[in-house]
């Protein structure tokens, strides 16, 4: 319990560090922890049986990311026309070109199943990556360079964690989804929902970008939604039987079991507030 208290402080004080660093520094940082949750999640296929192309899969996502996280930086900081002025335009189209290449690179790897290594490779993509371009473009979502978003995001995610443990801890009986993780119980995801929400209206106290029916309607999205993503990476995880996705983190296993909440509610989120601010 010591050295997982110590090593989710100190990951907790960078995150937020991260934010108050400035657009680069969050860009950088949250662009390394989505790339390391690509790596476990294709080391996780791997304990399956299965061939990813790794370098193909990283290579991809920093493209990907770098591409989204620019056009967020230029539609925030320019006129609408000048967010399209070179390199960002032409570098779209780099993306076919490297996502393409994950098929021709398959006839030189001497794995079968070439179908399964390639559809593999672009989930990873998908599942472990694109979230956490979803969650960089909540900074960006309203005018200009706002932390507030993610931030809030997060506080919210891990109050739904905390107290969906706690209350689980306490009055759980009834199993949420007892084939794909045992342990948890739906008084506490009601739970966690609550408490995610009640942080939801505190929040609505300093961060004045949203009235407080919509701080708390993103907590229970958040609450609702991340366990789905909960609940799938223990599914991934159950079907080969491992306890952690990686070991990154003393204490707390690898930065997929961290933020697997986060892959499915951050599209989610910023889909909602999208719809709000334009």
């Amino acid at each position: 319990m010591k050295t997982r208290a110590i090593t989710g402080i100190i990951f907790i004080v960078v995150m937020l560090g991260s934010f108050f660093a400035g657009p680069a520094v969050f860009g950088l940082f949250y662009l390394l922890l989505g790339i390391i949750c690509l790596q476990e999640f294709y080391k996780l296929l791997k304990k399956a049986g299965l061939h990813p192309n790794l370098p193909a899969g990283i290579v991809n996502g920093v493209l990907i990311f770098g591409y989204f996280a620019l056009l967020c930086y230029r539609n925030a900081t320019a006129t609408p026309d000048a967010a399209f002025d070179f390199p960002l335009y032409r570098y779209v189209f780099l993306l076919p070109v490297t996502l393409a290449a994950i098929l021709v690179w398959e006839l030189y790897r001497e794995f079968n199943n070439p179908f399964s290594n390639i559809a593999y490779t672009l989930f990873g993509i998908i599942f472990a990556l694109i979230p956490f371009c979803f969650f960089h473009a909540l900074a960006y979502v309203s005018t200009g360079y706002n932390p507030h978003f993610p931030m809030a995001f997060l506080f919210m995610l891990w109050a739904n964690d905390t107290g969906a443990y706690l209350v689980g801890q306490q009055f759980g009986r009834t199993k949420l989804f007892e084939r794909h993780s045992p342990k948890k119980t739906w008084e506490g995801f009601i739970g966690g929902v609550l408490i995610s929400a009640l942080v939801g209206y505190i929040i609505s106290l300093y961060f004045n970008e949203l009235p407080w029916r919509n701080w708390v309607s993103i907590a229970i999205i958040i609450g609702t939604v991340g366990t789905l993503g909960d609940l799938i990476e223990s599914m991934f995880k159950r079907s080969i039987n491992i306890k952690d996705s990686g070991g990154i983190l003393p204490g707390h296993g690898g930065l997929l079991d961290r933020f697997d909440g986060l892959l499915l509610a951050a599209p989610v989120v910023f889909a909602y507030l999208y719809l709000i601010f334009n």
